[in-house]
């Protein structure tokens, strides 16, 4: 018997056993569990167990972070002895309480909603990339060659059909017709409107980016329910889609192809007069405030909203210089988790630090999040601000990616050539204030006593993100 499946076993029995369950789902981290009577969970005992590294309570949902790949096999164990399907679900749906849904953050949730299921081709085509570019300049490897050009052509596919996969996940999430809303989307980077004028303007293929494809996207939607009022049922498969696709086709290169162009010019042009034009104090302060904040989106999961401004400034200028400043908000908390570490005694947070620091290094911080720094209070501000330390840094050298992937230690694959051992300076930077602020401001012995204690249900442990 595996030790995954122990421990599935022993937490189902400290939830209330199979007929306490109502709902099971998972995360990339966290196992999500509905019970029927919450009366019936032991959570002191839950947040005890150590092979637990956090949990959260929020809607009526237990969140126990368990961290990636175990959460898996513990959950499809679950599956087994309670006979629900534990489906996968994304970080952001359930993180933002009803108290708390203000039209921003649904906003941002939506956007979550399109883009992450986008996340693993994204990487892959990322790291097939990274990996290709690594022949090239560190092995000398020919670029012409065939097998290059099949890599390049391999890792290009998600980012060539972006905008198509972006329109059919906008037309679903706003209740469209997902293949309607991937033609709106192909309609931004088709290539055949290069040969049309305007209006005296040549069509640009690609113009608008993801911003023009979200708008083609949201427009059919709305088009097509509108349409779908005055067609009778028999001829609905027919004229439906016909006057949606022609009504969207001629309002996205009249109006949302260039209205989405503005917005995405406004954007990059925006972050890059914060990080190149305003000086060396300027992109100082600003990587330090960009990298010091990321955390608590982190927490919120709010952070899936910036996916778009990634892609964006990839697709206009083909670097991306916020994603390696975003990424030092994991290695100041990894620093701050190693100055816990040294100073604890509390056997418990140990063996938590022990199993949150590896995936940590490699990118994924929650389970530091919610195991460590969060419930301890103070360690996660000083984490934040040792990352703010780091953003500085990769601010002022002006660091960025070619594709983007996950951070931490694996974005030193996917870093612009030339500009790798800055990075990686950046990230041991970002570590030693983690540690240096966390050991000497952020942590004190008596936290060895509180670490795992219920003081409320407000308490950074069980507190209803978002």
């Amino acid at each position: 018997m595996t030790k995954e499946r122990n421990l599935a076993r022993s937490l189902l029995g400290l939830l209330g056993g199979k007929e306490n369950i109502a709902g099971l789902s998972h995360c990339m981290t966290r196992l999500r569990v509905t019970p029927k009577d919450p009366e019936s969970v032991q959570l002191e005992e839950v947040k005890a167990h150590p092979d637990v590294m956090g949990v959260v309570e929020t809607s009526g949902q237990i969140q126990i972070i368990l961290g990636p790949g175990i959460v898996t096999k513990v959950a499809g164990f679950l599956s087994e002895e309670t006979g629900l399907k534990a489906d996968e679900v994304q970080d952001l749906k359930s993180q933002i309480s009803d108290r708390n849904r203000t039209p921003f953050k649904l906003f941002l949730r939506k956007l979550a909603n399109i883009f992450i299921p986008l996340i693993p081709a994204i990487v892959a085509g990322g790291m097939i990339m990274g990996l290709t570019n690594v022949f090239i300049h560190s092995f000398d490897a020919n670029a012409d060659s065939q097998w290059i050009q099949l890599l390049t052509a391999i890792s290009r596919v998600i980012f060539a059909y972006l905008a198509v996969f972006v329109g059919i996940n906008t037309a679903r999430e706003f209740g469209g017709t997902p293949a309607l809303g991937g033609v709106a989307g192909g309609m931004i980077i088709l290539p055949d409107i290069a040969e049309i004028t305007l209006f005296g303007e040549a069509l640009l293929p690609g113009r608008g980016g993801l911003i023009g494809a979200l708008l083609a996207a949201w427009f059919i939607t709305v088009v097509e329910r509108g349409v779908r009022r005055f067609i009778p049922a028999v001829v609905d498969i027919i004229f439906t889609p016909t006057l949606a696709v022609l009504i969207t086709g001629l309002a996205t290169y009249v109006v949302l192809q260039p209205l989405g162009g503005l917005i995405s010019d406004g954007i990059t042009g925006g972050l890059t007069a914060l990080l190149e034009a305003g000086g060396t104090m300027m992109a100082m302060i600003s990587g330090g405030v960009l990298a010091g904040t990321f955390l608590p989106l982190v927490m919120t999961g709010l952070h899936q909203g910036l996916t778009p401004i990634h892609l964006q400034l990839l697709d206009q200028t083909g670097l991306d210089p916020l994603l390696p400043i975003l990424a030092m908000a994991g290695a100041g908390q990894v620093g701050a988790a190693f100055a816990i570490f040294v100073k604890t005694r509390n056997q418990t947070l140990r063996n938590v630090i022990k199993g949150g620091l590896p995936v940590g290094i490699l990118g994924i911080g929650e389970p530091l999040i919610f195991g460590v720094t969060l419930p301890l209070g103070r360690p996660f501000i000083t984490a934040c601000l040792g990352a703010a330390v780091g953003g500085a840094f990769q601010a002022v050298w002006g660091i960025a990616s070619v594709a983007m992937g996950v951070s931490g230690l694996p974005l030193t694959l996917l870093i612009a050539p030339g500009q790798i051992l800055l990075y990686l300076l950046g990230v041991l930077i970002s570590y030693i204030a983690g540690f240096i602020i966390t050991y000497f401001f952020g942590f004190s012995r008596d936290m060895d006593q509180m670490y795992g204690k219920s003081t409320s249900t407000d308490s950074p442990m069980t507190t209803t993100t978002g």
